[in-house]
């Protein structure tokens, strides 16, 4: 067994150091273990694991919430979010910096990923930010750091896959406790942006006019209103998250046709790049199911997890460990894949110290966050800066302090767990 866990950790990240993709190099890492330590029984049974790592009621949820945050993208819905948020701002010093961050967090209650919320946000606002004044490298940053916001603001792709790989965890807890974080996070990015902002003196005056408040309501009415059938229909319990899924994705596409924002035949494109992403998406997950099973059945999970405890018992000292750990995967992966990796080994460790699993979820949540905004890889980050047509070194100066305000969120997450779990509680998702 030794020598079958030595395999699969040493393959896993041979594979990861010349270049192969996460989803192959958890794939082959898994049967590579299973094939040295388990019997050919084991193997037959390859791509049933597979498959079954897959065929889980609650993974519908991916392909809907893609599918949504794809139609609302197709139906124009950021820029008439900028026009409103512009009307609720107005004219002043950093105005543009709290509208940036402000839309990014309302689509994020809408798409569920980072880098799709930082794609939209910075096609719009980018050039509205360099007419200010606003250097382009301080923009990108500020858009990439509010897109994080999408990795815990409901619907979370995220949150979604570590509710299927975490037994016991109910989706509908980890979406409410993901709420009040989110919040949080975006008002720690806004308010050093706003600071600097007014310190270099950009946007010191606005050359643009105030928009009509209601007129710039009514017509980002149909945006706003999918993140209230969302969580209205979960608090109700009229839908489950999977349905809300569906439901959101057919709300968006009426709204899309009814304003004439794509035809019947743009659907088609729509549902292409939908499956393309859910794809991708997928794939990860059903070949890492196999590591999955590897880890565990060889027992390389418990065996690291016993390592880690033999260090300190301190669960506090584990924590930031653990931390730092998922700090650093931030850094180089997307966090759907940071949680196929890591969970199988953490889980144990969480059971062992009684950590409530659902704020948990959370602070990896959290951590995954900081970790798309900090180079060498920084995928939001990535993101902005290709918009803006700047090398993403050119942010360094302006990225890190939205890097230190998340972390001081975290900290907080940390120190007083409530902040997440007491709307969760209140809702009567957790005892």
């Amino acid at each position: 067994m030794i020598t079958a866990n030595l395999v699969l950790v040493a393959v896993f990240l041979l594979l990861l150091i010349v270049g192969t993709p996460i989803g192959v190099a958890l794939g082959l890492a898994g049967f590579a273990a299973i094939g040295v330590g388990l019997d050919v029984n084991a193997l037959q049974s390859v791509a049933q694991i597979t498959y079954n790592s897959i065929s889980k009621y609650p993974l519908i949820a991916i392909p809907l919430f893609v599918l949504t945050g794809v139609v609302f993208e197709r139906a124009g819905v950021a820029a008439k979010l900028v026009t409103f948020m512009q009307a609720i701002v107005g004219p002043r010093s950093g105005g543009l910096t709290l509208v940036a961050v402000l839309v990014c967090m309302i689509l994020g209650g809408m798409s569920g990923s980072g880098p799709a919320d930082a794609a939209a946000v910075a096609t719009i606002m980018i050039p509205s930010m360099q007419k200010a004044g606003y250097p382009p490298a301080f923009s990108a940053s500020v858009i990439a750091a509010g897109a994080t916001t999408a990795i815990l603001i409901p619907p979370s792709l995220a949150l979604v896959i570590y509710g299927v790989l975490v037994p016991g965890a109910d989706l509908r807890a980890l979406f409410a406790a993901g709420l009040v974080p989110g919040i949080l996070a975006g008002c720690a990015i806004m308010l050093p942006a706003l600071w600097l902002s007014r310190k270099h003196g950009f946007e010191v005056y606005s050359s643009q006019t105030r928009p009509p408040f209601w007129r710039a309501f009514w017509e980002a009415l149909p945006g706003l209103f999918a993140p209230v059938i969302i969580l209205g229909g979960l608090r109700s319990g009229l839908f489950t998250p999977t349905e809300a899924a569906a439901v959101a994705a057919v709300y968006g596409i009426v709204i899309g046709l009814f304003s004439r924002a794509f035809n019947l035949r743009a659907i088609f494109e729509i549902f292409a790049d939908a499956a393309e992403t859910t794809a991708v998406i997928m794939i990860i997950i059903a070949l890492a199911g196999l590591f999955a099973f590897a880890g565990s059945t060889l027992g390389a999970f418990d065996q690291a997890a016993n390592a880690i405890l033999a260090f300190t018992q301190d669960p506090l000292v584990v924590l930031c460990l653990v931390m730092v750990l998922i700090l650093f995967l931030g850094m180089l992966l997307d966090g759907p894949s940071i949680f196929l990796i890591t969970l199988p080994l953490l889980y144990p460790v969480a059971l062992k110290l009684n950590w409530d699993l659902t704020w948990f979820g959370v602070l990896m949540a959290v951590n995954i966050a900081i970790g798309q905004i900090t180079p060498p890889v920084a995928v939001n980050l990535f993101v902005t800066s290709k918009v803006a047509g700047i090398p993403i070194e050119a942010t360094a100066r302006w990225v890190m302090w939205f890097v230190f305000s998340l972390a001081v969120v975290l900290v907080l997450l940390i120190a007083f767990p409530e902040l997440s779990l007491w709307l969760p509680r209140y809702l009567g998702y957790l005892n």
